[in-house]
């Protein structure tokens, strides 16, 4: 629930089940299967804790595959927020989906738990002031992006997963004659070196108890 008379911001989560073997591929080496997907769900749990407590607005976790892992189900009942199927397509789409409802609203995925609440709260007065917010990424993508509405042509046949995309995102708002901010840039966790980066950030608790390389 946002506070005071300022216009909601709608948050939306993006998020894969914690399943063994399909998430956080390139820290089994690592952390094994079973430590990976245990590391995503402790990623995905503070995301939301994250974006329940900026408090700017209504938070929608966009899951999928399309049978709700129970993991999910606990967490919406938990938190009080709703769940959403994403729909098939590339990454481009599924995140115009999550925009697609209308009105304000803020995209992020589950990679980035060094987003604070004050950083969400940061974008959505951004957002209020500017057609479009984005946080950068360190690898050249981006961890979060905000929109007054739908914009396309922002998500349409971009290559994700590159270190391109947030190069190509300026190209485009430029293109579409869009104002723009970029308040923060921040980091994901994707690779084994950023375990260590983890800790140092003070978030080990995310770590699984039996990850011995990262101690």
């Amino acid at each position: 629930m946002a506070s005071g008379t300022a216009e909601p911001i709608a948050v939306a989560i993006l998020a894969k089940a914690p399943v063994a073997g399909t998430v956080k591929t390139r820290l089994i080496p690592a952390l094994g299967a079973e430590g990976a997907a245990k590391l995503h769900e402790r990623m995905i749990e503070r995301t939301v804790e994250t974006a329940h407590a900026a408090a700017i607005g209504p938070v929608t976790l966009w899951v999928t595959p399309d049978e709700p892992h129970p993991y999910f189900i606990a967490a919406a009942e938990r938190h009080r927020i709703a769940l959403a199927h994403q729909p098939n397509g590339d990454l481009g789409a599924r995140m115009l989906a999550a925009m697609a409802p209308g009105g304000h609203t803020i995209v992020v995925g589950t990679d980035c738990p060094v987003l604070m609440p004050a950083q969400l709260r940061l974008a959505a007065e951004v957002l209020r002031e500017v057609e479009v917010v984005v946080f950068p990424a360190e690898d050249g993508g981006y961890v979060l992006i905000g929109s007054r509405q739908p914009q396309p042509a922002l998500f349409v046949g971009m290559t994700w997963s590159t270190e391109e995309v947030m190069g190509e995102t300026r190209r485009r708002l430029a293109r579409l004659s869009l104002s723009w901010r970029e308040p923060a840039t921040l980091w994901d966790v994707d690779r084994p070196e950023d375990l260590a980066r983890l800790r140092k950030a003070g978030l080990a608790k995310l770590l699984p108890a039996h990850d011995q390389a990262y101690r």
